[in-house]
């Protein structure tokens, strides 16, 4: 949805745009990004709204007020300090809240070498954008207590969503003239999950013939983000794998205080630093803003402000550059104060650094994804796992569960512990002791689908001997299992 727009007083195009202070340092680093915004004639009127810590207070189980989610919808974007989760009352995260109410899908993470800021790779010209997945995957936050000692997770991942995501990483090379996507994934053991992001990968690859693409395992992409960070342009991951090394990343040019972000929807757009609230320093005139301001030009840039962009972006790296008046976090006692600070950024306006390479941006475009995901022709139902509470040793549940269920169309294959195939125990395997079990059923005949009634009927004889928590159907989509194997199975 694009930025509803106004006409000022002086005939220029005014964005309208929710700002939340938010906790801790959050209102100094929000008013210093007005006040450079300001200081660069940006055309924003702002909306000042509520979230975070004083809103739980409030009694608001979800961090955020109707009123901030009413102003966020009309205007479509946000600029947002850092919000507190409070420990001991309030829900979850209001970070979360706003991303799930406006399906804001894509993270975007630069990483870039800044001016005046050693790091032990200072000079290897650092220059790549992590996109993550912001969404799915575990952060669904689907979990489960199986039993008294199992607990579960679900990671989902879907078609349209790994899609969505990927094919705004290929946009966000055309817009800033990058040559290469890699794509990080933990395909070699996740092959569902992670698998179908890595086969969406090389579906939607081949639309940007223009761009490079690769795969990557996650692992030896954190590895090769520590040994050559500058071999990296795109980045693209599911969301867990792309939170955990964003913020490796922003450790490569100094910290969480250096790093902005981009939550990109198709509702609306909220722009942040990744940084925290730091209320051990709130209202002491100490906070870095660089990291805020950088989030600002993010938004000038998804506004269609590209020249007011540029501008701020280049005053703060001629500030960092110049070294004169840093925060302490940077210059240690010697440092100035967030307004001081402030100042001098607003005094570089007109100013570009004399060492810091370029880049052109074209405003990026946020890609549209048909309502089809590609739904197999065919599919057939072979079989159920069923999980189970108990302790009982796979050799002797294994033994009176055939007997219960014999007659039935279903019938048992093995049971596993924890992706092991423990029953039946060809190899001699002993099971690490637990009360939890998962019993995989099979249809009789190859060649028949099992019913629902089937599996009805299963779950009544086996609750004679278990409880069982939970059931999955193994399906076949176009004769091709649609589930993984256990370690030890055929």
């Amino acid at each position: 949805m694009s930025p509803k727009k106004t006409k000022s007083s002086k005939k220029t195009s005014e964005h309208r745009v929710t700002l939340i202070p938010g906790d801790g340092i959050g209102p100094e680093v929000v008013a210093a990004a007005q006040a450079v915004l300001a200081a660069a004639e940006a055309p924003i009127r702002w909306q000042t709204c509520l979230a975070g810590a004083e809103v739980f207070k409030k009694g608001v189980a979800s961090g955020v007020l109707p009123e901030t989610v009413a102003s966020i919808r009309e205007t479509g974007v946000a600029l947002k300090g850092p919000l507190e989760t409070p420990v001991g009352y309030g829900g979850k995260s209001a970070n979360v809240t706003l991303r799930k109410y406006f399906e804001t899908y894509g993270n975007l993470r630069p990483v870039r070498e800044l001016p005046g800021i050693r790091t032990p790779y200072s000079g290897r010209g650092i220059d790549f954008v992590v996109v993550r997945e912001n969404v799915e995957d575990l952060y669904a936050g689907i979990e489960h207590m199986q039993t008294p000692g199992t607990a579960q997770a679900l990671k989902l991942i879907s078609h349209r969503g790994s899609e969505k995501i990927i094919r705004l990483a290929f946009e966000l090379a055309r817009a800033e003239g990058r040559k290469t996507v890699h794509c990080a994934t933990k395909a070699n053991i996740l092959k569902l999950t992670e698998g179908l992001f890595k086969r969406v990968f090389e579906e939607v690859a081949q639309d940007y013939p223009e761009i490079r693409a690769e795969h990557m395992i996650v692992d030896n992409c954190a590895h090769q983000m520590v040994m050559r960070p500058e071999q990296f342009d795109v980045i693209v991951m599911t969301n867990m794998n792309g939170d955990i090394l964003s913020d490796l990343a922003s450790a490569l040019i100094g910290g969480l205080g250096f790093a902005p972000s981009a939550n990109l929807g198709d509702q609306a757009s909220i722009f942040e630093a990744v940084h925290g609230s730091a209320p051990q320093i709130a209202g002491k005139d100490m906070a870095n803003p660089t990291a805020l301001i950088s989030s600002a030009v993010l938004m000038l840039r998804h506004l269609g402000e590209m020249a007011r962009a540029d501008a701020v972006e280049n005053a703060l790296l001629a500030t960092l550059e110049d070294g004169k008046a840093l925060t302490t976090d940077i210059a240690g006692h010697a440092g100035v104060g967030t307004k001081a600070f402030t100042q001098e950024i607003i005094k570089n306006l007109g100013r570009a650094p004399k060492s810091y390479p370029r880049r052109d941006y074209k405003r990026l475009r946020l890609p549209r994804v048909d309502d089809a995901t590609g739904a197999a022709v065919a599919h057939r139902v072979v079989g159920a796992d069923v999980i189970v509470e108990c302790a009982e040793a796979p050799a002797a549940l294994g033994p009176r569960v055939e007997a219960a269920t014999a007659g039935l169309s279903l019938k048992l294959a093995q049971i596993s512990s924890r992706g092991a195939k423990v029953y039946p125990d060809e190899v001699g395997v002993t099971p690490e002791p637990g009360d939890c079990l998962r019993l995989r059923f099979k249809s009789v005949r190859a060649d028949a689908a099992v019913s629902d009634a089937a599996i009805l009927e299963l779950l009544t004889r086996v609750a004679g001997l278990a409880p069982w928590v939970h059931v999955e159907k193994l399906s076949e989509f176009d004769g091709k299992p649609a589930f993984t194997k256990d370690s030890g199975e055929d």
